[in-house]
């Protein structure tokens, strides 16, 4: 970055990204109306590029290709530049992540580089990353930007023809309802098989490299196997493709085992070296995927890994106000993974002879570097192989190891540490308030449900302006008006929440929450929801988002949460809606159940009702009553905590009231209630009966 530059228009914005670009001599435009007027007068096309701030190839084309003057100078002449943070406007990137597939044939990533007809929004041209110069088959960038530029100014009719086409396949990509249609559960069962054609049996996860989490599908065959586990026929291999894969990434270098949390993918088949960027969408189901695969199986390694990936996003990622940041960068310094890595003998000076002598061959420092000449750490042996080497005990093995790890987390705290994107995403957010509340449900930690209050509360505080909520705050400001995703996630979150402590007022919220996305994203004739709100600004398309990504479905956790909410409160327009987006997204789930688990996973409650145990009395009482509950992993199950004095209950709440000072448990199966009980040896004989 060149130091005493005009900045662009960029500087006005609030995106850590955007103002990273805002010193280039690129004349970068901020996406909106005033870029695409000026293209149109000047009678340039839109060269759109879209990335993150943690994204690495992103900073790479930065430098080659947007800090260089030459560049930006045929950038300038050429085209109206926008940049666009993907984080904040993932509308706009999903649609062109769709259309440069349709282009190219390949798929998508970032940085994203699109190349636009102003006049109606469509794409001709598009990539990824280009180079600075030739190489790997691809021109350089600026070789492209003279042939694209040429082919517009020249090519005028077939620009047009091309972007008609695109925006014919779009139209045909909305799913439509078809008559006649039985939902059964099948699918949940194809779904299973799917995932199990590409397992990989050695290292766990999907496919070979480069390997993502994907924890929606591991938590869809962990509730697979629970919904066998008592059965004549339990599937164990459901377990074991989950507990293989958690261990895999647990133990891998995929996962930071100094500070917790874990990277956006690994490079590798192996689960060895990450690219070290760290998402706060990713952490979140995962701490959520830990803590529930601990309660089914009591395995150490899950709990462990649940409270440190907690303790990671407590320390590094909870902001002042109570929210939580976006990301941590993949590079420091100039290079990705420098924050991270290690050589043998700076750690050796740094931790005892008896930390090292277990230390060094539990990660590996006794082997060959594995990152760029250094040791990225990564589990290489079993704690009871050094115990046996060293005559030791496995315990006295990982005390040192802790020792050594404590050391060297202090000493990593002196480094310079990669940027961290600190907007605030409502959708994000989201998702670490659920994985904070099930993981503080699981393992009585109020500092997690703390938090995870206070999120939810920041939210409502500082995202809900005019009765409409709102997808990012930073500085100060709440900005975009908010997607799909924020609205299902943070009911989805709510809900959850109020399972770990009860508030009215966050009931409320949730009610909010869940008429506004009925509101401005259902489609009442269809069925299924829209990815942007009714009033939304209007783009080339209005797309329903109905497979997981990155992040699960939008459509499938609003199926899931107003499923949920439907039931507990007696609302039969939620359960409507829920059952409406089923039948418009039943082709997608047919033909490609293995990525629609969110909505196979709101399916199996639709065709086997969800159970709500709603519980009153007094508070110490009923915290007692429903730890009995928390501590049993039971995905279809919901336990509620309604304090005696609880006042202004809404639905068939109002109706759970608890007689006098006695403590009282209502449950439910679906909108089937039985009778209350009144002990908890009652409630545990109940609930220990259900799980067989």
């Amino acid at each position: 970055m060149t130091s005493g530059r005009k900045k662009n228009r960029l500087a006005d914005e609030t995106s850590p990204y955007l103002l990273q670009h805002a010193d280039n001599p690129v004349d970068w435009h901020p996406w909106g109306e005033q870029a695409f007027e000026l293209a149109q007068t000047s009678n340039k096309p839109i060269l759109l590029s879209v990335g993150y701030s943690a994204c690495h190839w992103c900073h790479v084309m930065a430098h080659e290709s947007f800090e260089d003057n030459e560049t930006a100078a045929l950038m300038n002449k050429l085209f109206v530049n926008i940049k666009v943070d993907r984080e904040e406007r993932p509308d706009v990137d999903r649609i062109y992540q769709t259309a440069h597939q349709l282009i190219t044939h390949r798929p998508g990533g970032w940085p994203l580089t699109m190349f636009i007809d102003p006049d109606d929004q469509r794409p001709f041209f598009g990539g990824t990353y280009f180079p600075d110069e030739p190489r790997h088959g691809m021109p350089s960038f600026r070789e492209l930007l003279t042939r694209v530029a040429l082919f517009y100014e020249e090519k005028r009719d077939d620009v047009k023809s091309q972007g008609q086409q695109i925006a014919d396949i779009f139209g045909r990509l909305d799913p439509v309802t078809g008559h006649g249609i039985s939902i059964d559960d099948g699918p949940l069962k194809a779904a299973r098989e799917k995932i199990a054609e590409n397992f990989d049996r050695e290292y766990g996860g999907i496919g070979t490299a480069p390997k993502f989490p994907h924890p929606s599908t591991l938590d869809r065959l962990l509730r697979h196997w629970r919904a066998t586990a008592h059965s004549s026929e339990p599937d164990v291999e459901a377990l074991f493709m989950t507990s293989l894969t958690l261990a895999r990434m647990a133990e891998g270098g995929i996962y930071d085992h100094l500070g917790g949390g874990f990277c956006r993918y690994s490079v590798d088949q192996q689960w060895q070296i990450p690219h070290f960027e760290k998402m706060l969408y990713d952490n979140g189901p995962l701490l959520a995927l830990y803590a529930e695969a601990s309660l089914a199986t009591g395995e150490p390694l899950f709990t462990r890994t649940a409270n440190e990936t907690a303790d990671w996003i407590l320390a590094d990622m909870l902001a002042p106000g109570g929210g939580f940041y976006s990301t941590r960068d993949a590079d420091s310094e100039g290079e990705e993974g420098l924050f991270y890595v290690w050589t043998p003998d700076a750690v050796e000076a740094l931790v005892s002879v008896e930390e090292w002598k277990v230390f060094a061959p539990y990660f590996g420092l006794d082997a060959a570097a594995n990152f760029e000449g250094k040791w990225h750490l990564s589990v290489r042996r079993t704690a009871e192989s050094i115990a046996n080497a060293t005559n030791r005990t496995e315990d006295d093995v990982m005390a040192l190891i802790d020792s050594a790890r404590a050391t060297l987390l202090k000493e990593r705290a002196q480094r310079i540490a990669p940027e961290r994107d600190e907007k605030q995403l409502t959708a994000w957010n989201a998702l670490a308030i659920r994985g904070l509340a099930i993981t503080g449900n699981a393992f009585d930690r109020t500092d997690c449900i703390d938090a995870a209050e206070r999120s939810a509360l920041f939210i409502r505080d500082n995202l809900m302006i005019d009765g409409r909520l709102f997808a990012s705050y930073k500085d100060g400001a709440a900005r975009f008006p908010a997607y799909l995703d924020d609205h299902a996630f943070l009911l989805d979150s709510v809900i959850e929440l109020l399972q770990a402590r009860w508030n009215s007022e966050l009931m409320t919220f949730a009610i909010e929450i869940a008429d506004l996305t009925l509101e401005h994203f259902f489609d009442a004739d269809e069925g299924g929801f829209y990815f942007t709100a009714d009033d939304h600004e209007n783009l080339m398309h209005r797309p329903k988002s109905l497979a997981d990504d990155a992040t699960p479905s939008g459509n499938g956790v609003a199926v899931f949460a107003l499923q949920r909410l439907g039931f507990l409160l007696g609302n039969t327009r939620y359960l409507d809606a829920a059952e409406k987006t089923l039948r418009n997204a039943w082709q997608a789930i047919e033909e490609y159940p293995h990525g629609h688990v969110t909505l196979i996973t709101a399916l199996e409650d639709y065709v086997h009702h969800p159970e709500s145990i709603i519980i009153r009395g007094p508070s110490e009482e009923i915290s007692r009553w429903r730890n009995s509950a928390a501590k049993l992993y039971a995905p279809q199950r919901m336990v509620f905590a309604i304090p005696e004095d609880a006042d202004s209950l809404p639905g068939a709440l109002a109706d759970r009231k608890p007689d006098g000072q006695q403590t009282i448990a209502y449950r439910c199966r679906g909108s089937t209630c039985s009778f209350p009980v009144t002990s908890w040896e009652a409630l545990a004989a109940e609930l220990s009966e259900a799980s067989e």
